[in-house]
């Protein structure tokens, strides 16, 4: 039996991978390291789909997005495509049967999301977002730490994510016609995690600092909620930072170490400074294996969405992004059809 709770498979459901770049060579090790059957690879050609292939051990690869999704021994389907082909490639495995764990940013924008989860809806599938923290034996605990009112009331959410990234103007990061930007890429983690501890805020206000390719180098925001609570949320994609979070509340904080979006440390403090708690649970693998766990368990138990990240949470954190991008002035061509569209 899959356990979400440790990241684990049984190995009965069967996994097919689509697109064939860093962040599938990621997630395919972490499957094939805890129980998971990998049982397919797709991509635009023969040659990458066999050399991934025999890279993570996958006995089936196929020369194309269509032939993945129609493969009967295929059950999930993972996304590991740039941003602007996800909402295509979603759907298409869809159309065909097929659960699907979407890569972060879940899509472009809100209007795309929206259509994956409608049509995942419709057909009883899973769509799950790739927000792999999520899911991290420390981002339960978090959550359980929050609930039993250890800090009292949240207050303010604070969080950055600030790696230095490829300066090559031609890098799918720099290029608009590709999602490119901090904010899809790097943003969509402190984002994520202020929607996970606050939910949707009230208002937003952001602002951003443009590259010469006319993508976003750096954006800051404010979340503001209805109870006065608020997020304090940044990235960076030409500079490198030390990646920490820190849950603010009335009776006492929690300081996640770097990189806090990974399977790292983090200690509760009382309102006196004393420490309450101090978690550090060591996870195998990088970690991507507990959002695959949970989609199976979403299957298993007939459901399409869970609590940990529900589908219509994907959709607005998308459309809260949406909203960034118009006060920043950052558009990509998807935003021009849904212009046309209306």
């Amino acid at each position: 039996m899959t356990n979400p709770n440790t990241g684990t498979s049984d190995g009965s459901i069967r996994w097919g991978i689509l697109g064939t770049g860093f962040i599938a060579g990621l997630q395919a090790q972490d499957l094939n390291e805890n129980g998971f059957t990998v049982q397919a690879v797709g991509s635009r050609t023969l040659e990458s789909s066999k050399a991934f292939g025999d890279r993570f051990g996958i006995p089936t690869a196929h020369d194309s997005y269509e032939a993945l999704v129609a493969d009967p021994e295929v059950d999930v389907v993972y996304i590991a495509t740039p941003h602007p082909f996800h909402h295509a490639n979603a759907l298409l495995a869809l159309n065909a049967g097929k659960h699907v764990l979407v890569e972060k940013a879940f899509t472009i924008n809100a209007r795309e999301a929206q259509e994956i989860v409608e049509l995942a809806e419709s057909k009883g599938l899973v769509a799950l977002e790739a927000m792999w923290t999520r899911f991290l034996p420390h981002m339960v605990r978090l959550r359980e730490i929050i609930q039993e009112g250890t800090i009292g009331e949240v207050r303010k959410v604070v969080a950055s994510h600030n790696q230095s990234l490829p300066k090559d103007p031609a890098h799918r990061l720099n290029d608009p016609a590709l999602g490119g930007g901090a904010l899809l890429d790097l943003g969509i983690y402190p984002i994520s995690f202020a929607f996970d501890v606050l939910g949707t805020p009230e208002r937003i206000q952001a602002s951003a600092t443009m590259t010469a390719t006319g993508v976003d180098g750096q954006t800051a925001a404010i979340f503001d909620y209805a109870g006065g609570q608020q997020a304090l949320v940044d990235c960076e994609m030409d500079a490198a930072g030390a990646n920490r979070a820190v849950i603010i509340g009335t009776e006492g904080w929690i300081d996640i170490e770097s990189v806090w979006y990974n399977p790292v440390p983090f200690t509760v403090y009382g309102v006196d400074g004393n420490v309450v708690e101090r978690f550090d649970q060591p996870v195998n693998s990088r970690g991507m294996q507990f959002q695959s766990a949970e989609l199976e368990r979403l299957i298993r138990a007939g459901a399409t969405s869970g609590t940990i990240l529900p589908p219509g949470e994907s959709v607005a954190i998308m459309a809260a992004m949406d909203e960034i991008r118009r006060q920043i002035g950052l558009s990509y061509e998807a935003d021009t059809e849904l212009a046309r569209n209306d």
